[in-house]
């Protein structure tokens, strides 16, 4: 685990899904409105077989509730993270977010837990299980159309085969043209059976579709957004940790410029050899001064290095017992 910088309270990490609720009641009030309009041409096509049609818009109905269900349930979590990152101690337990508690709370401290990418995957997967039953909604409401296409084809055909077998030949013309048209009537009900239930049928999935791409979408950023939060930076912070900023002794500095001067001022003058051997010897001086400075400054940070080190295992181990102690 690597330290990092604590995030500002007034700016929370996740940000609501509001908005996805937003589009998604303005989508629904958009079909309501259409459905409105159409009322005169709809109620025709729904009364060709109110029984099938009528279990269409029940599915659509729970799978409306469902993915409505599968936004709002982001509030919770949003709410429980951005406690978390405020450095309050939130009393609701967070469900999709169940397996990253730990890292949460570590992150509080400004800590990012080992295994942190292996846990954001797993809640990945949780919001993608959790849309699945919307998803096969919308192909049981195709399925429920075929259902009616095909039963009212079946109808259709077996009326149509019970006219031409009723229809008595060698008869006066417009006397078979009549049997005929009255017999077609039931095939035409057949037909329009078969058609109600495509319409309800694709019509419904077309909402649901729409409405899984909103609650597809909300996750997503839901899950993009704790990931910046949770992972984002840690390159920097673990540089940032190891490798502190070195303080340079400015004594060592001016000395070290100081015969640098001196040489470049005897150079400079023409000046006999004693001199410019005087100012090469303050120079080497001055660079083995940097030098011992250097390491020693070195062997610092591996200091520093090596005991961050053993608190942040000791701090593992604390939060390992204490999530350990919360399974218990």
């Amino acid at each position: 685990m690597a330290a990092r910088p604590a995030s500002s309270p007034d700016s929370p990490p996740l940000a609501k899904p509001g908005m996805t609720i937003v589009r998604m009641l303005v989508f629904l009030v958009l079909v309501g409105f259409l459905a409105f309009v159409l009322y005169r041409q709809i109620t025709p096509a729904f009364l060709a077989n109110p029984g099938l049609n009528g279990l269409i818009l029940g599915v659509l109905l729970i799978a409306v509730l469902l993915a409505f269900g599968q936004v709002t349930r982001l509030f919770r979590e949003t709410r429980y993270v951005n406690a978390v990152a405020a450095g309050e101690k939130p009393k609701d337990r967070p469900v999709l977010l169940a397996p990253l508690v730990p890292a949460l709370e570590a992150r509080r401290e400004g800590v990012t837990l080992t295994g942190t990418r292996a846990l954001l995957d797993t809640t990945a997967a949780r919001l993608d299980e959790g849309r699945e039953i919307l998803r096969y909604s919308a192909g049981i409401l195709i399925l429920l159309g075929l259902l009616g296409t095909f039963w009212g084809l079946i109808e259709t055909l077996s009326a149509v085969g019970s006219v031409i077998g009723g229809m008595r030949g060698g008869g006066d013309a417009a006397v078979m043209f009549d049997e005929l048209k009255s017999g077609l009537a039931v095939p035409l009900s057949g037909i329009g059976l078969a058609f109600s239930a495509s319409l309800f049928g694709l019509a419904s999935s077309l909402v649901i579709g729409f409405l899984d791409l909103q609650a597809g979408q909300a996750q997503a950023r839901f899950h993009n957004e704790l990931e910046d939060w949770l992972i984002s930076g840690e390159e920097q912070a673990v540089v940032s940790a190891a490798r502190p900023a070195p303080a340079h002794d400015p004594a060592v500095a001016r000395e070290l410029q100081a015969a640098v001067e001196r040489l470049s001022g005897v150079i400079a003058e023409g000046g006999g050899g004693r001199a410019a051997t005087q100012a090469m010897t303050n120079l080497a001086e001055g660079i083995q001064g940097l030098v011992q400075h250097m390491r020693a400054e070195q062997q610092m940070i591996r200091d520093w290095v090596e005991a961050q080190a053993a608190r942040e295992r000791e701090l593992k181990l604390v939060l390992d017992r204490i999530a350990r102690e919360k399974a218990e």
